[in-house]
């Protein structure tokens, strides 16, 4: 078990990861016209390495946290983030935008296969500890809406990414601080759980990895997206980025409560009925958005976000039922580096979907997908009742 401040700051880091990598993704209008692009689609695209290496990396972000230690990658990460983000405060064109965007992802990848298993080492309700992560980590997406927002308005979009970038550097200094220092990497240390057999095993990791890809699909075309949707559809208030980007937090924010109760559930039910039933609400509500405009849409907007977010618990959910904390960041970084390496393409393809097709298509792919993860998650095998738990 870590102190207090140590699992503050852990949750902060996933906060600071999912802010950071969608201040981009708020403020791309403001930078294109900087940049003498006419549109913000034609910019969007350079983000797509950041995406890329945000999954990709987690590969070996996740061996060093077992094999070398968790508390020396995440102090890489901390100040690893910040730097990255100074550095994107003072690019000049679009190129340089998307190295340092790039430089940001790499760093960023640590967080999930790192951060969250080191946070849940000897906890004793993982599904709610997963869920107050969860929380955190979407108040970030909160944060960089309504953050850079109010940012790109007063100061500027370079000071959004450098104001950021100075609070992470500080966290990495409070986390040396805080987090004692690791006995033995966890590769090292002796199991925790009984292992199961090796079919069961591959059985859940493919389906939770299927399920993780299509998952953060929808993440990304909807955190990566929404801003612009509303823009779009919210003519009244569309001139005020500070104005859209408060009301977006306020729908990221509502969302993020959906963690939080899916995390108390996961303690008490069933993971698969729970996860489907979470997953049977993406589709109408994707679809019916699809059409719809001004406060109907933000209502949808609310609800879509709501069960998109409160999908999330459960691939970390999976992993600490079948998987020994000896081997739990190399899963999950096999996982994050073929689910987000992947649904990085959603990114990449965002601007220019948007442009040729709209919104409305878009809403109906994203529909389309969550029904593909319905029936992915329905194979899942029903963990046995008598499944041990960490120490």
């Amino acid at each position: 078990m870590h102190n207090r401040s140590t699992n503050l700051l852990l949750n902060i880091g996933h906060a600071i990861d999912h802010m950071f990598l969608l201040i981009f993704a708020t403020a791309v209008t403001t930078i294109a016209q900087e940049f003498g692009l006419t549109r913000w689609e034609e910019l969007m695209p350079y983000s797509a390495a950041a995406f890329f290496f945000f999954g990709i990396g987690a590969l070996p972000s996740g061996k060093l946290g077992d094999h070398w230690g968790r508390r020396s990658m995440m102090l890489l990460f901390f100040f690893g983030m910040g730097a990255a983000a100074l550095l994107v405060a003072v690019t000049r064109s679009p190129l340089q935008l998307a190295l340092a965007l790039a430089l940001l992802g790499c760093f960023a990848s640590i967080y999930h296969p790192v951060g969250i298993p080191m946070l849940l080492q000897g906890a004793k309700r993982p599904g709610w500890t997963i869920g107050v992560n969860g929380f955190a980590g979407n108040l970030g997406v909160a944060l960089a809406a309504v953050v850079t927002g109010f940012l790109v308005k007063y100061v500027g979009w370079r000071m959004a990414f450098a104001i950021p970038g100075v609070i992470s550097v500080a966290c990495g200094v409070a986390f040396v601080l805080s987090a004692k220092a690791e006995t033995a990497p966890p590769a090292m240390r002796k199991a925790t759980q009984v292992e199961l057999p090796t079919g069961v095993l591959a059985r859940v990791f493919i389906i939770m990895t299927l399920a993780a890809t299509s998952g953060s699909l929808l993440f990304n075309f909807s955190t990566n997206g929404n801003y612009e949707l509303l823009h779009e559809r919210f003519a009244t208030i569309s001139q005020d980025p500070a104005r859209l980007g408060a009301l977006l937090a306020g729908v990221y924010t509502i969302a993020s409560l959906a963690q939080l109760v899916v995390g108390r559930l996961i303690d008490r039910f069933s993971l698969k009925s729970l996860y489907l039933s979470v997953l049977a609400l993406q589709i109408p509500f994707l679809a019916l958005a699809a059409n719809a405009d001004q406060w109907t849409l933000y209502v949808l907007q609310v609800l879509f976000m709501i069960a998109i977010f409160g999908a999330i618990p459960f691939t970390d959910a999976m992993i600490v039922r079948y998987v020994d904390d000896r081997m739990r960041s190399r899963v999950a970084g096999m996982r994050l580096a073929v689910s987000l390496g992947a649904s990085s393409v959603a990114v990449w393809l965002l601007g220019p979907l948007v442009k040729q097709a709209g919104f409305s298509v878009l809403l109906w792919i994203m529909s389309g997908i969550a029904l593909t993860t319905f029936m992915v998650v329905s194979l899942l095998p029903t963990a046995p009742s008598t499944q041990p738990q960490p120490a």
